[in-house]
């Protein structure tokens, strides 16, 4: 029976069979080493005498190995596998375009993700996604345990409404169709059914921005639940939720943080809160800006740091005009939202916020707007809260954004698997 190359050290004086990758080939007057790579890590396999059958196996070939493990604290996990025999479980692959035995890669980020199919083995670019991975099995787990309802919505909808043009167009059976942006829409309309739900699933977005945080596919964490106060509910549970994806990575990617030398942040009990307007003052903005710019957000995590020692920061109150339609108005002074969005080491991770839950209020937003809530884009949204809404609200958190800031990634699609943008559609 196969073991994995983290077993080989519980395994001293037995006989065992590993299989995987070759990943390096060494070879010494005496003795020849191969080195194994399955999804565990790596396995040392000694070979003694004539290394005729190594010249044959090209890094990547696929292979078992049968032998007897011996302890040597200069292998990897302090033990080896020697008197092997080595079966090939295909032929012999090809020289790979990236030499994946490098401690680092060595690549331009181009080359890596023209070559992702193989780029990926890299432990250190897999790294990333296993982080990811992490993140999501802590966030579903977070929610679940919260009640949330996990939940699919559809990714081909008939309407696009939440902003305009940036969507994807496609012929569905000879009518026009659309990639979803997100699952908005239909997550509010299940607070009806189940209270609580959550999503994990991909949204498009056709924005053309060619830079290192945008993607046009990337994957979104979505969260909205009833019976709430205001967004200062929906804060607390994205704190629970992040704390939650943080402790998995921390228990589930122990490993991909080594190799990426990452150290986890802790997220505090309570998140600082800063106003939008205190927010413009903190950043040395204009008070007239209806939005903060990317310099802005970095002071503002500076500040966070500072002040508070942390590297999450909570900017509440965005003004209305900057909010989509469903958006809450602040009830104190309605030209500001009760929406929110978090900051992560400066840099927005997550739009939070409470939405309007009375039908009328809907029409009032719409007809300010110049749009009909009978019109097709709404009618069928809408009738959720024709018949009884509860007060509610929710967020969304970009996958891929979250695990590049807290890898240091200078650029998002270093942690996806095979980013979209702008000019990529391939591999």
């Amino acid at each position: 029976m196969r073991i994995l190359s983290h077993e080989i050290p519980s395994a001293v004086g037995q006989s065992v069979t590993v299989a995987g990758w070759v990943h390096r080939r060494r070879r010494l007057a005496a003795v020849s080493f191969l080195i194994l790579r399955d999804r565990s890590g790596l396995a040392q396999i000694v070979v003694k005498g004539s290394s005729e059958q190594l010249d044959e196996l090209g890094e990547e070939t696929v292979v078992q190995v049968t032998g007897t493990v011996a302890a040597n604290p200069q292998a990897p996990g302090g033990a080896e596998i020697v008197d092997p025999v080595i079966t090939l479980l295909t032929e012999p692959a090809a020289t790979p375009p990236i030499e994946l035995w490098r401690p680092t890669v060595t690549a331009g980020l181009p080359v890596v993700l023209d070559n992702a199919p193989v780029a990926l083995r890299h432990p250190v670019v897999r790294a990333g996604w296993e982080i990811a991975a992490a993140a999501m099995h802590g966030f579903r787990s977070a929610m679940s345990g919260l009640d949330f309802t996990e939940i699919q919505t559809p990714k081909i909808v008939g309407t696009a409404t939440e902003s305009g043009a940036n969507v994807f167009a496609l012929d569905y059976f000879g009518g026009p169709a659309y990639l979803a942006q997100s699952p908005q829409f239909y997550k509010q309309q299940l607070v009806g059914v189940f209270e609580r739900v959550f999503e994990v699933g991909p949204v498009f977005r056709a924005e053309p921005h060619d830079t290192v945080r945008h993607l046009a596919e990337y994957v979104s964490l979505d969260a909205e639940f009833g019976f709430i106060n205001d967004h200062r509910d929906v804060l607390a549970v994205l704190r629970t939720a992040v704390a939650g994806m943080l402790a998995a990575v921390g228990s589930r990617a122990g490993a991909a943080l080594q190799r990426l030398d990452v150290e986890l942040p802790e997220i505090p009990l309570e998140v600082p809160v800063v106003h939008f307007s205190e927010a413009l003052k903190i950043a040395g903005a204009s008070p007239d800006e209806p939005d903060l710019s990317p310099a802005d957000e970095r002071a503002i995590g500076q500040w966070a740091l500072r002040e508070h020692g942390s590297d999450f920061v909570a900017v509440e109150g965005y003004p209305m005009v900057k909010r989509p339609f469903y958006t809450h108005p602040q009830p104190s002074d309605p030209q500001w939202s009760n929406s929110f969005d978090l900051l992560f080491r400066g840099l927005e991770l997550v739009t939070g916020g409470q939405r309007l839950h009375r039908y009328s209020d809907y029409v009032a937003a719409l007809a300010a707007r110049g749009e009909s809530a009978e019109a097709p884009a709404y009618s069928s949204y809408l009738q959720a809260f024709k018949h009884g809404m509860p007060p509610h609200g929710g967020f969304a958190i970009g996958l891929e954004r979250f695990v590049a800031r807290l890898t240091g990634a200078e650029n998002v699609r270093e942690v996806t698997l095979f980013p979209r943008d702008l000019h990529r559609l391939t591999p």
